[in-house]
C-alpha cells in the first residue's frame, strides 16, 4: 500500500471515527455479477435448475451465441432458477433481458420480490432491487405463464458483493442510533373506520339478486360501495343516476330518498362511497385533461350525494400516473375513503399499473380489496401456483401485497357473497375467516403458512350486498363477527 493511500485511509478513518461509523477496506467486496452461466454461453442450462420446456437456444438471443428458451407446457411454467450466496443486510440488483408474453423475473428465499412484463416483441430489460435482510443466500428465477407462447431470456445480472468484506470498526464517545428498514411505513389515513372492516357493493341495478334500498344495508357492513358511476361522452368524466329497473323492483325509489339513505348509513357510522368501473366499465383516465375531468366529476358527486369517497374498480386497466393525480385531487376535495378492487393479475407484482397506483397513493389509500375470484390459478408469494376457491389462494396472494409495500391495514380479501355472485372462485365464508386468521394470527392456514403474521390485516369485501341478502346474509353474518375478534 502506498504512503498516499495509507494517508488517505487514515484521514477517512479519523473522519468516520467522529461519527462512530465503520470503515470498509476490502477490494473483494466490489459489486460483481453473481449469476452463473448468466448468458447461457455454456450452450446448456448448467448452473440453473429448470422445469419442463426449457433449453438453451441459438435461435433468439440478445448477445452472444445462446439464450434461454422457455415453453410453458401442461402444469409447467418453464421456470429456471439458481441459488446464490449473498451478504445479509445488503442491497442487490437483479436484471435480465426477456422477450415474450407474461415473463416473470424475481427472487425468493428470505426475500420475496418479482416483476413481469405482459408482452414484448423485442428484448426488454426487467429489474428487481432488493435487500437481503438476514438471508445469506437467495434464489433468483425466471419463468413464463401457463398456456402462453415460448419466452426468451438472456444476459442475467445479479449485481452486488459476493463475499463479506473485512471491516475496521472505530470507537467514539458519540452516541449513535441504529435503524432497520421496513416497507410498511406511515400511519393509516384518518377515516373514522374501525381497525378491521367489511366492505360490500350495493347494486344500482337489478340482475336477479335481491333489490335493496340503500337504507336496507345492515350495519355489519362498514363500507358500502355504490356501484356504479357511469362514463359520459367527456373523457374521464363520470355521472351517477338511480337505475330505473332497480326503482321499479323497489316500487319506486327517488333520488331524494337515496340521498336521505346515504345520510342514514353515515349516522349509523357506515361510510358510503361511489364505485367506478365494474366488469362493463369503460372509463379511461390517461392524461391530465381526463384526470381533471374524472376528479371534478367525482368531487361533484361527493358534494351532491354526500359520498365519503371513491372506489376504483376499473377492470380494463388504469394509468397509475394520471389516476393517482385524480385521486389526490379527490382526497383533497373531501373524498377521504379511497378503495380499490383490482383483479388478481393486476396485483401480481409492483410493476403492474394497479399495484403502482396503490403504492403511489399509499399515504391516502384506505384499502385494496383484490378480487380473489373469476381468476383461475395464480402465483403466490412463494412462487407456487394456487387455485381459486381455497384458503391458500387467499393467503398466498395477499402475501404478495403485504410483502411488496402495502401496509397490512391496506389489504383486504374480496370474495363473492354466494355462488351466484361470480363466474368462479366462490368459497365459503368460513374459509374467508380461516384466511384472515392465518394472516393475522398464523392459525387456521392451509398448506401455505406465511413466515410472519399481520395482525392489522384490514378485512374483507364481498360482491355483493344484494347477493348476500339473497343468500340469507351468510357472508356478513359469518365474516363481520370474526373481524371483530381479530387482534
Amino acid at each position: 500500500m502506498s504512503k498516499t493511500r495509507r494517508a488517505a485511509i487514515a484521514l477517512l478513518s479519523a473522519l468516520f471515527a467522529c461519527a462512530g461509523l465503520v470503515l470498509v477496506i476490502n477490494g473483494s467486496a466490489v459489486a460483481a455479477n453473481l449469476a452463473a452461466n448468466s448468458g447461457f454461453e455454456a450452450g446448456n442450462l448448467s448452473g440453473w435448475t429448470c422445469t419442463e420446456g426449457t433449453s438453451a437456444t441459438t435461435g433468439t438471443k440478445r448477445t452472444g451465441s445462446y439464450a434461454l428458451q422457455g415453453a410453458p407446457v401442461g402444469q409447467s411454467n418453464a421456470q429456471c432458477q439458481q441459488t446464490v450466496t449473498v451478504q445479509p443486510n445488503t442491497a442487490y440488483k437483479l436484471s435480465a433481458w426477456v422477450q415474450g408474453s407474461y415473463v416473470y423475473l424475481g427472487v425468493t428465499g428470505g426475500v420475496e420480490k418479482q416483476t413481469w412484463t405482459p408482452g414484448t416483441s423485442g428484448f426488454q430489460q426487467l429489474t428487481v432491487d432488493f435487500t437481503t435482510g438476514s438471508a445469506t443466500s437467495v434464489t433468483i428465477y425466471v419463468h413464463g405463464w401457463y398456456g402462453q407462447p415460448a419466452y426468451f431470456a438472456d444476459d442475467f445480472n445479479l449485481d452486488g458483493p459476493g463475499t463479506p468484506p473485512t471491516t475496521t470498526t472505530t470507537t467514539s464517545t458519540t452516541t449513535t442510533t441504529t435503524t432497520t428498514t421496513t416497507t410498511t411505513t406511515g400511519n393509516p389515513p384518518n377515516t373514522g373506520l374501525p381497525k378491521h372492516v367489511l366492505t360490500g357493493y350495493w347494486q344500482n341495478f337489478y340482475n336477479g339478486a335481491r333489490a335493496l334500498k340503500l337504507a336496507d344495508v345492515p350495519t355489519t357492513y362498514d363500507i358500502v360501495a355504490v356501484s356504479f358511476a357511469d362514463a359520459t361522452g367527456t373523457p374521464g368524466q363520470v355521472a351517477f343516476h338511480l337505475d330505473s329497473g332497480l326503482s321499479s323492483q323497489l316500487g319506486g325509489y327517488t333520488d331524494a330518498q337515496f340521498k336521505a339513505d346515504v345520510r342514514t348509513l353515515q349516522n349509523r357510522g357506515q361510510k358510503v362511497i361511489i364505485s367506478v368501473g365494474g366488469q362493463n366499465g369503460t372509463i379511461s383516465v390517461s392524461d391530465s385533461n381526463s384526470a381533471n375531468n374524472f376528479a371534478n366529476s367525482i368531487k361533484s358527486l361527493i358534494t351532491n350525494y354526500g359520498f365519503n369517497g371513491v372506489d376504483i374498480d376499473l377492470e380494463n386497466g388504469v394509468n397509475s400516473t394520471y389516476m393517482g393525480q385524480a385521486l389526490r385531487s379527490i382526497h383533497a376535495g373531501g373524498g377521504t375513503v379511497i378503495t380499490m378492487a383490482p383483479q388478481t393479475i393486476d396485483m401480481q407484482n409492483t410493476g403492474a399499473e394497479y399495484f403502482k397506483l396503490a403504492l403511489n397513493i399509499k399515504d391516502i389509500l384506505t384499502i385494496v380489496n383484490m378480487q380473489y375470484y373469476n381468476s383461475g390459478s395464480m402465483l403466490g408469494c412463494d412462487q407456487q401456483v394456487y387455485s381459486q376457491g381455497t384458503v391458500n389462494f387467499l393467503t398466498a396472494l395477499a402475501c404478495i401485497q403485504l410483502q411488496s409495500g402495502l401496509r397490512a391495514d391496506q389489504v383486504g380479501l374480496g370474495l363473492p357473497a354466494s355462488p351466484s355472485g361470480a363466474g368462479g372462485g366462490y368459497q365459503s365464508p368460513s374459509n374467508v375467516n380461516n384466511a384472515l386468521s392465518c394472516l393475522a394470527r398464523g392459525t387456521s392456514c392451509g398448506t401455505f403458512k406465511p413466515s410472519t403474521t399481520w395482525p392489522s390485516i384490514r378485512g374483507a369485501m364481498t360482491w355483493s350486498i344484494n347477493w348476500d341478502a339473497s343468500n340469507n346474509w351468510q357472508f356478513a353474518n359469518t365474516v363481520a363477527p370474526h373481524l371483530d375478534s381479530l387482534p
